[in-house]
């Protein structure tokens, strides 16, 4: 009997074992599945008339040792990042066919992470979020319809990576030049009872800076639980961390650089007699000064990132996705400001003046806060069958924010009567939308494409801001309260013949100012006007050819814009940039790409752009005729490139790894008038990632790697600004001064890096 029994148990057991494991396998592919449709109604495939590049979790992979996301999107075409510190960490942006990182729409799951007021990009606002992101899309034009401000250069897709079904983890240290370093450590829970999962990061990363005081130090999470039942996945991720950077938005000349040396920042610096910490060379024209740094001038920002993604299909044809989401901010510049004017802190005139009606001059300690909420709601439901895609859905947010000013500390001045704000403003803003796209293969290989967006935004200002007008005024008052109705259609023609593929779009895209656009334009505008929105017509034309080792594409773009909102070349004390209205600008080139499998072992990859973006009759304020100003003609836009390109190299034969990425950017205006004096100049940087991966028996995998950046040790700048102004008093005759300041890039340094996965 037993003979019998034990046999049989056995088989009863491993047909048991074989029905479980085929269970998890079936549990862990709808998983998958699950996440694959998550967000969908922003991305495009091959089969949408837009041009686009895709970052797939391997070339991400290669970006976290600690270094921003902007130096990986970098890799896709016609794009520039631009780093404060020199390193490409703490104040990175980017800059996509010449349009700046307000004019670009970044979204996370479909969540937009745009500030709603300033319209821009804060990548160390959430750290190492590089290592939570399992892949991105780049769009570049006006693209498809999306949540938040408007796409006027393009768009940053990005999705949080997909939930492991196995437990596992990994741990990764880096260190290398300047005192740069990550730590970071990751958990998964894998696949618990066939529905639930978990995964956490922890890390933090730091950095001592290229340029002088330019440290930054990060902490981040990232917190993520998953619930799959059959067709319904429901989703909680929260993420964020605190950052601390110090203040490098003022940049140098290059006359300060040439005498001080490339890594000199003014920032925090006051003169003083005696006890002096440093002598430089300051002013115009420069002459020796004694001078020390105020230690703690730093810029300070907590922010908390919350979605709850609810995603369901009732079969293969209809699925439905919804997104609730609120973002926490609170963040405050902390700055000492040398010789400052009393009057220009509200101070009552008793105190702001002399008695010979000269103003006050004191050194001051002061804090710049905000406080801001925002949150939403994003829907969309999906209909696909074989030759028909239909979506549609929509988003509400609110977003408020308060903005206020403090004086720590005034020279000679009790604390009592420096405890008030010498500011006081809020922000509220609403932004809600509706769209429909639709995908029709009209004939075999021919794909008709739609996509119609109303957006409706509501902005109001009040209070009064930190700028101080004149003796009349005192500190400006706000008083905006402004809405817009943006239809934004477009349509698109797809056709694909065997490896060919050929594509037509047409876009419109509309987009409502910044706060800096309403509350800074005092500074420049004749008038007390408010700016207008701006309105482009984005054409493209595109060929593809895709062979089993080979792709090629070509991609023409012809942006017309209304009332462009082009820079000024000023930037106001925080470092956002001044731009005004122009009737008529365009921005038209082609961009090339192509990549090669060689071999096995070794693939080789190119991207370039040509381009043409210039304002038509561009009307310089600043001139002999004042009232008028002159008109120059057409002109070059500003941080507009007309020639950019990369090539990347990846070498890679078992376990090790070499990819040698180079780029070069063309010659770049600060302004709108093709001002010489204010310009930066061509540059080519290289960089060369190395690694090694080991099999482990106790751990999945260890990977040693290294990155050296500047590879052959250039010295080059990668952003600036400048303005000009008129000399009325030094001289008989006005004269026109430029200034120019530039953020010096580090020579060859190095990171290193180990990470474990188990």
């Amino acid at each position: 009997m037993k003979r019998i029994f034990l046999p049989t148990a056995v088989v009863a057991l491993c047909a048991t074992a074989a029905v479980r494991a085929q269970e998890v396998a079936d549990d862990s592919l709808r998983m998958y599945r699950m996440q694959q449709v998550e967000v969908t109604a922003t991305r495009a495939d091959a089969k949408t008339p837009v041009a686009y590049a895709d970052l797939e979790r391997e070339a991400i992979a290669r970006s976290s040792y600690g270094t921003d996301l902007p130096s990986l999107l970098a890799l896709t075409p016609s794009m520039v990042a631009t780093n404060e510190t020199g390193i490409g960490i703490g104040g990175t942006s980017i800059r996509l066919r010449g349009t700046d990182a307000t004019r670009i729409n970044v979204t996370i799951n479909g969540v937009a992470l745009n500030n709603p007021d300033s319209h821009a990009m804060y990548w160390y606002d959430t750290p190492d979020l590089v290592s939570s992101v399992g892949s991105i899309q780049v769009q570049r034009g006006a693209g498809l319809s999306t949540n938040g401000t408007g796409a006027f250069g393009g768009a940053v897709n990005m999705t949080t990576s997909a939930l492991p079904t196995s437990f596992g983890g990994s741990a990764s240290l880096s260190y290398g030049s300047y005192n740069t370093q990550k730590q970071a450590v990751q958990l998964s829970s894998g696949l618990m009872g066939g529905h639930w999962t978990l995964d956490a990061r922890l890390t933090h990363i730091a950095s001592d800076g290229y340029v002088e005081r330019g440290g930054t130090d990060l902490k981040s999470y990232m917190f993520q639980a998953g619930y799959y039942s059959g067709r319904t996945m429901l989703k909680l991720l929260s993420f964020g961390g605190k950052a601390t950077t110090a203040l490098t938005y003022t940049g140098a000349t290059k006359e300060e650089m040439r005498l001080n040396g490339r890594r000199f920042n003014p920032e925090g610096m006051y003169m003083v007699s005696d006890g002096w910490s440093q002598r430089v060379w300051h002013g115009d024209p420069p002459e020796w000064k004694e001078v020390a740094y105020y230690d703690d001038q730093t810029d300070n920002y907590l922010q908390i990132n919350n979605q709850l993604i609810f995603s369901h299909a009732f079969d293969d044809k209809w699925t439905v996705n919804a997104t609730a989401f609120y973002t926490y901010g609170y963040g405050y510049y902390k700055q000492y400001k040398d010789d400052a004017k009393l009057v220009e802190y509200g101070f009552d005139p008793s105190i702001a003046f002399t008695p010979d009606g000269s103003k006050v001059r004191r050194d001051v300690i002061r804090e710049k806060l905000m406080r801001n909420h925002l949150g939403g709601v994003n829907a969309s439901a999906l209909y696909s069958v074989e030759r028909f895609d239909l979506s549609f859905g929509g988003s509400w947010s609110r977003y408020s924010c308060p903005h206020w000013g403090e004086l720590d500390w005034v020279e000679g001045i009790a604390p009592e009567a420096t405890a008030r704000r010498w500011y006081d403003n809020d922000v509220d803003k609403t932004d809600a939308n509706l769209f429909v796209k639709a995908s029709w293969e009209a004939a075999r290989g021919l794909r008709l494409f739609a996509d119609l967006q109303y957006r409706y935004v509501h902005y109001e200002a009040w209070g009064v801001n930190d700028n101080y007008v004149d003796s009349s005024v005192g500190m400006q008052p706000i008083d905006v309260d402004e809405r817009y109705d943006f239809f934004n259609p477009r349509a698109g023609v797809n056709y694909t013949a065997g490896r060919h593929q050929l594509y037509a779009s047409f876009a419109v895209a509309q987009r409502e100012p910044t706060r800096s656009d309403f509350t800074d334009r005092y500074r420049f505008a004749a008038d007390d006007s408010y700016p207008t929105s701006e309105r482009l017509y984005d054409y493209e034309i595109g060929y593809r050819y895709e062979a089993p080792r080979f792709t090629a594409g070509v991609n023409l773009y012809y942006m017309k814009y209304k009332d462009q909102l082009v820079p000024t070349g000023m930037v106001n004390d925080g470092s956002d940039v001044l731009n005004v209205n122009v009737p008529d600008s365009y921005r038209r080139g082609v961009e090339l790409t192509a990549s090669w499998r060689a071999a096995r072992w070794l693939t080789a990859s190119a991207n370039a752009t040509f381009s043409q973006n210039r304002i038509e009759d561009y009307v310089d304020l600043l001139s002999a005729s004042p009232s008028y100003g002159e008109n120059l003609g057409d002109r070059t836009i500003a941080y507009s490139p007309s020639a950019m390109g990369s090539l990347l190299l990846d070498f890679h034969w078992g376990g090790f790894q070499a990819v040698f990425h180079t780029q070069a950017v063309g010659k770049q205006y600060f302004t709108n008038n093709e001002n010489e004096a204010l310009s930066l100049g061509r540059y080519c940087v290289t960089n060369l990632d190395l690694a090694y991966t080991l099999g482990m028996k106790r751990a999945r995998s260890v990977r040693f790697g290294v990155t050296i950046y500047n590879l052959f040790d250039q010295e080059y700048c990668s952003n600036g600004y400048g303005y000009s102004y008129m000399d009325t008093w030094s001289e008989a005759t006005p004269r026109r001064i430029d200034m120019a300041y530039y953020f010096a890039q580090a020579p060859l340094h190095v990171l290193a890096n180990v990470t474990v996965k188990f």
